[in-house]
């Protein structure tokens, strides 16, 4: 085996670094330029080598003056090195002494590699070394853990233990993090044996460790047992314990065992802090955290950034995002983290734009993104609903080391079904390899989506066949699909084969079904299928049974589904808005002004409905009868031109959507005024013929404004793709994807 030695020339600064600590009759070696030079570990050869060198090869020339302690002087240089060239010098006069052997000093030198990050170089030394004490082995061990190679550190115990040598306590807590960092509850099982064969049962930093091993396995339970066994537990034992409930999604707990801490009187570390915002984050106790955050400031620890990353994340999952952006932009440099908690605030508070902008800053300033960042940003740009930006983050993606990322691939087929091009979803399904249940539901969801009931089955059979097992979403999926297919049969069996996979079904699953069942009618069966559920009927059973009550006019049924949902969630707009349109359906129009008192006595008010239209990247939005758009002079004389266009194909309005009491002229011109009517107008104004129309709306779309669409896209020869509040319709020649069954 031989050792390259790598010398850099000589200079002045490396001169000095030497001449500080050598005694006044004690001359250093200055080691002449040698480039890449090679020689054997052999020692006798080695001194050949350097046979012409000033300073004699005798490792009793360093004790021969009085008082001389090399041990203390090459440890005094190791301490003061900053530069791999300092360890070349020093390993060199090691070499050349004979101090090589010294296993102080080498285990000196292997600590010193590791904080230079010389990871080979002290792997290299180590190995070097004949026979390592528990020392030199607890180095190396240490080593690899502090720098997360957690496979290497356990490797090393393993040839420590082959070798003879006995762990101590400081060797077992440094496995015990590996064994945590990879993690492998069975070789962290292994060594909790080993502590109790070596009597370390009560050392309390070897307990600790074992405290986060089962933590971050996932054996929260047997981390407690550890932990109450404790009969001295330090900050560090309350640090593992709380730090491990809020990790395993019981942040009650890990609140209730820092109650327990500070009844203790023990004082919290910023780790401690960062789990209990973590924990108040995921209770969304915002008064709670502020006290935390108090708490922060009085220790100083405003700045601590893991601190600044959870306080973001909890302003922010808080719905105080102005007050989490503070905190980002107070940070110098943000780390990954930090960007990935401010994204995911603005995400999921309804700002996708800005989310949407701020990963495109990451990018421009070369900050590395990780996969939580793209699929947050994903998931932006689905709640954006454009189409481009949609296929800008699929070209990005495609770029970059996540384009065969499982999750990523996941969170695009999402992003696309919900941006209108199920097509697109399909491609990234067909080319994510090793699909697992969460790939196979998400293609199912956006078949459904689209209304394309057949591909959901077809897909779901093709699951099967792939042996992956269907979880609860796949059959939410499914029979949403079924749903908005009108495939009533098929949705039934659907449901009932959920317990031959073991599937207990929720909430979602018996909305979907009484969905089904009323949009097709069966308004009885789904009054009955209600009554007989096993659980309490929660507000979006009601909701889907008073929806269908609306489409069919049952004011009886209708009114009873309404008092359950003022019941179950009195506060709710849409509720109240549902019944006043089934009243408005039917001409009730004194109930209709019952309904609107009441809402105002309870400080409510109707949601504006608006249609968002996509022209070359950017939104434009419209409401009912909006006339602010600078172009509405050229919207008006389009809408003119299609109304009377439609009429002379044989268009008859649908006077019942009118939800007011209105005369016929004043309802056909409400009608001819909805804001997807006004957003197709201007689409049809503002792009070439033959370009696709792409619309969101934050509404139901009414039955008048669904025929007509329709009729529009064949007198226009154009796909208009509309995004209603349940679903996607894709209307063209005439036809609407969903076969008039929304």
């Amino acid at each position: 085996m031989h050792l390259r030695l790598s010398l850099l020339r000589t200079n002045l600064n490396s001169s000095l670094f030497f001449l500080n600590f050598f005694p006044p009759r004690i001359r250093p070696l200055i080691l002449p330029t040698v480039i890449s030079s090679e020689f054997p570990v052999t020692l006798s050869k080695f001194l050949n080598f350097y046979s012409s060198l000033p300073l004699a090869l005798d490792h009793s020339d360093y004790t021969s003056y009085s008082g001389f302690d090399p041990d203390s002087f090459f440890s005094s240089l190791l301490d003061y090195s900053v530069h791999k060239k300092h360890l070349n010098q020093i390993h060199a006069q090691l070499v050349v002494s004979g101090l090589v052997e010294s296993g102080f000093l080498v285990t000196k030198f292997v600590n010193a590699s590791w904080n230079l990050e010389e990871i080979g170089y002290a792997r290299k030394v180590f190995d070097e070394f004949p026979e390592p004490s528990v020392f030199l082995w607890n180095a190396i061990i240490r080593g690899y853990s502090k720098h997360n190679l957690f496979g290497d550190a356990m490797e090393m115990y393993s040839r420590m233990q082959a070798s003879g040598v006995s762990p101590d306590g400081f060797t077992l807590p440094c496995v015990l993090k590996a064994c945590s960092g990879v993690p492998v509850l069975e070789v962290g099982q292994r060594v909790h044996g080993q502590v109790f064969r070596l009597g370390f049962e009560s050392d309390v930093f070897v307990q600790n460790g074992l405290v986060a091993l089962y933590a971050k396995c996932g054996r929260i339970e047997q981390a407690r047992i550890v932990f109450e066994g404790l009969d001295d537990r330090n900050i560090i034992s309350w640090t593992s314990i709380i730090s491990g409930y809020a990790q395993n999604s019981q942040p009650i707990e890990a609140l209730r065992i820092f109650w327990q801490m500070r009844q203790s009187n023990v004082k919290p570390d910023w780790i401690a802090l960062v789990s209990v915002l973590r924990s108040y984050t995921d209770v969304e106790d915002l008064e709670q955290g502020k006290s935390i955050h108090g708490c922060v400031v009085k220790m100083g620890l405003e700045y601590e950034l893991d601190l600044l990353i959870s306080l973001t994340s909890m302003y922010a999952k808080c719905g105080q995002v102005m007050v989490a952006r503070s905190f980002f932009d107070q940070t110098k440099i943000p780390n990954v983290m930090m960007w990935n908690a401010m994204i995911s605030g603005y995400a999921k508070n309804g700002y996708a734009n800005e989310a949407v902008g701020l990963f495109q800053e990451m990018i421009y300033k070369n900050v590395r993104t990780d996969s939580i960042t793209v699929r947050l940003t994903i998931l932006a740009c689905a709640q954006v609903g454009s189409l481009e930006l949609a296929e800008w983050m699929g070209d990005y993606i495609n770029k970059t080391e996540y384009r065969n990322d499982v999750f990523v691939n996941t969170a695009l087929i999402d992003m696309y079904a919900k941006c209108g091009t199920v097509d697109l979803a399909r491609e990234v399904f067909d080319r994510t390899l090793d699909k697992d249940v969460v790939v196979w539901s998400a293609m199912i969801v956006g078949y459904g989506l689209h209304g394309r009931g057949r591909q959901a089955i077809d897909i779901f059979h093709a699951m099967k066949q792939a042996g992956v097992f269907p979880n609860d979403v796949t059959f939410v999926g499914l029979l949403t699909a079924c749903n908005h297919s009108g495939l009533v049969e098929e949705g039934w069996k659907f449901f009932h084969s959920m317990k031959y996979y073991g599937i207990k079904a929720r909430h979602q699953h018996y909305a979907c079904v009484v969905d089904l069942l009323g949009r097709s009618g069966h308004l009885n069966e789904a009054y009955d299928f209600i009554m007989n559920m096993p659980i309490e009927p929660g507000v979006s059973v009601w909701g889907a049974l008073l929806g269908a009550c609306k489409i069919y006019r049952h004011v009886t049924l209708g009114e009873y589904a309404a008092e359950q949902l003022f019941s179950l969630d009195p506060y709710n707009t849409g509720h109240y808005v549902q019944l006043s349109n089934l009243y408005a359906s039917c001409r009730l129009w004194d109930r209709v002004a019952k309904v609107r008192i009441l809402m105002r006595e309870k400080g409510l008010s109707k949601d504006l409905g608006y249609s968002l239209i996509e022209i070359n990247g950017k939104l434009q939005a419209f409401r009912v009868g909006d006339k602010s758009h600078p172009r509405f002079k050229e919207i008006s004389e389009e809408l003119e031109s299609l109304e009377r266009r439609l009429k002379d194909a044989g268009f008859i309005p649908h006077l019942e959507s009118v939800l007011h009491d209105l005369n016929q002229e004043e309802k056909e011109e409400t009608l001819c005024n909805h804001s997807e009517r006004l957003a197709i107008a201007y689409g049809l104004i503002s792009t070439a013929p033959g370009t696709t129309l792409r619309i969101t709306k934050n509404l139901r779309a009414c039955i008048n404004c669904h025929s007509a669409t329709k009729l529009i896209s064949k007198l226009e020869n154009r796909e208009i793709v509309v995004r209603d509040a349940n679903r996607f319709h894709h209307f063209k020649n005439g036809v609407c994807s969903c076969g008039d069954y929304w």
